[in-house]
């Protein structure tokens, strides 16, 4: 970790410095002023013997050499032995250093006191702006944990803490979407309870409705067979509902695998309209495919089938008697693409954006059968496999619903 990339230990460091930088001409000051002392206290000293030598009538050209000398023989060493004075002597009985160690000290003091109160300022300013970053910190983080992320931790700088501000405010971003992402969830999931309840509903009163019919006229055979028939209708809408939601709700959990292989395009349609065959025919509709029936698609067949169906289903339901419904594959060098096509009543234009959505009922088809899950289900399956899902409609003239895949390589 590089101290230097946070601004505040720089600002730190640098006063530091500078304080070293005072504290190192100080002890020049210092050394010098003590130096000075030191003189004045040895010329006053010398000032104070060759006084009392001339009193005495000392010539003055002995006191000069006296002084000047700069050497002993061990006389004056003796000398001062017999007045008590030596290299042994406590300083204090000596006027001379008792005035200078005085002078000393007083001065050590107060510059020792006067550096410690500036690193003592130093150290709390620094803690000062630290304590208020992190109580600043601490704020945004409160606001955090009640969910509110409107505000957010200082990333200007750099620096450890910096950092660490960037690391807690992405982890807040993360939280918020996380929230944002559950709280749709729970909106999905009411707004899904809801339309199921909605959905049921209405068969669930049907076959109530024909089971008293049919326990109230138990000889009526005609009564029974016809709502009974009705029943059979209601229950089949009933299974439809729940094994959508199933495979839906089985889709959106992520426990589907899809196991791709190639397959013939035509086996596909096979599989598709295995059960939607008869239907056309008893609607009257005709149902026709094209394409190169070799032509390989690389799919997994179960659930392509199933959401080729849906499309096939959803034609044959806005299609009238008469009508052709045609299922239709080509490969360009990019692409596979396969398309079901309709000459049905269209798709009126304020819904074809929202045909996808799930339980969603077009106000011009509420008379026919579905319950607003087949092309939810259908875009899902060929979205989760690489396909992208399209619609075309032009209104009174039919539906083109396309689907197109990268080829493989």
């Amino acid at each position: 970790m590089n101290i230097w990339r946070d601004r505040d230990n720089r600002r730190y460091l640098l006063l530091l410095f500078l304080l070293c930088v005072m504290l190192a001409a100080t002890a020049l000051l210092f050394c010098r002023v003590q130096t000075q002392r030191m003189q004045a206290q040895l010329v006053f000293h010398d000032q104070a013997v060759a006084g009392a030598l001339l009193e005495r009538n000392v010539p003055p050209e002995t006191v000069a050499a006296a002084l000047t000398g700069e050497g002993d023989a061990g006389q004056g060493r003796a000398l001062l032995r017999q007045l008590g004075l030596s290299e042994k002597t406590p300083p204090w009985l000596l006027a001379p250093v008792r005035d200078f160690s005085a002078g000393l000290y007083r001065t050590a003091l107060t510059g020792t006191l006067l550096a410690a109160a500036a690193l003592w300022s130093l150290a709390l300013l620094f803690l000062r702006r630290q304590a208020r970053s992190l109580h600043n910190a601490t704020r945004v983080v409160r606001h955090f944990s009640h969910g509110d992320f409107d505000t957010h931790l200082p990333r200007s700088d750099e620096g450890a803490l910096s950092r660490l501000y960037a690391a807690v405010d992405q982890l807040a971003t993360a939280l918020q979407a996380q929230n944002t992402r559950a709280h749709q969830s729970k909106e999905f999931l009411k707004d899904t309870i809801s339309d199921i309840s909605h959905q049921l509903k209405t068969p669930l009163a049907a076959l109530c409705m024909y089971n008293e019919i049919i326990a109230g006229e138990p000889g009526n055979i005609a009564a029974v067979e016809t709502f009974s028939g009705k029943s059979a209708l209601a229950l089949g809408r009933i299974e439809q509902l729940i094994d959508a939601l199933l495979k839906i709700t089985r889709l959106d959990a992520g426990s589907i695998v899809f196991e791709k292989a190639p397959h013939t395009a035509l086996s596909l349609y096979r599989l598709a309209t295995e059960e939607l065959t008869t239907r056309a025919a008893l609607e009257q509709k005709e149902l026709t495919w094209q394409g190169d029936p070799e032509q390989p698609i690389c799919c997994d067949l179960i659930w392509t089938a199933e959401a080729l169906g849906n499309l096939i289903k959803n034609a044959l339901d806005h299609t009238a008697a008469g009508g052709h419904i045609r299922v239709a594959w080509e490969r360009s060098t990019l692409m596979l693409r396969l398309s079901v096509a309709d000459d049905g009543g269209g798709v009126a234009p304020e819904d074809l954006h929202h045909i996808f959505k799930r339980f969603y009922r077009s106000a011009h088809a509420s008379d026919r059968p579905g319950v607003g899950l087949g092309l939810p289900l259908a875009k899902t399956i060929f979205e989760r496999q690489g396909g992208v899902l399209s619609v075309h409609s032009t209104p009174g003239e039919g539906t083109v619903f396309s689907v197109s895949f990268l080829t493989e390589p």
